[in-house]
């Protein structure tokens, strides 16, 4: 079992790119996204898409026969963190002191925020696996694949 220190420090130093995304990245998400869903993955800050890139890649081969809307969900599933406006440094610290106070707070809650903004532009199913509303294969690849 990975130590959880050790996978929080692995995911803070694999987030410090935040560079402006590269034409292969977003091309890299296009195929899976339908346009709404794609304009709020690129709201997203580019540290952001790109850990959810590698999420989907992992997930892809976690779960080969997913649908769109999963794979979408694979995706969009930090989508909800972005509401929080918090940058790099206090995410860590929100990661380490927990739900303490409304930014914090929104912060930790991001499935269900994420879900939110998904309600009306992507499919129940997305909603679900982004809301982590669902325990089958495909949700248990989904975390398995964000938890590496």
């Amino acid at each position: 079992m990975k130590s959880p220190l050790r996978h929080l420090i692995r995911r803070a130093a694999s987030s410090l790119n935040n560079s402006t995304l590269t034409d292969d990245e977003i091309a890299r998400a296009l195929p899976w996204l339908k346009p709404e869903e794609f304009g709020l993955w690129v709201s997203m800050p580019p540290r952001d898409c790109r850990h959810s890139l590698q999420v989907h890649s992992r997930f892809v081969g976690l779960c080969p026969t997913a649908t769109r809307e999963e794979h979408a969900a694979a995706l969009l599933h930090d989508v909800g963190k972005i509401s929080s406006g918090l940058g790099w440094v206090l995410r860590v610290m929100a990661t380490v002191v927990g739900s303490r106070g409304a930014r914090f707070t929104e912060y930790h809650n991001h499935a269900a925020v994420g879900a939110q903004m998904l309600q009306g532009i992507s499919n129940p199913r997305t909603i679900a696996l982004v809301a982590e509303e669902v325990d089958d294969d495909v949700s248990r690849a989904l975390y398995a694949a964000d938890n590496i």
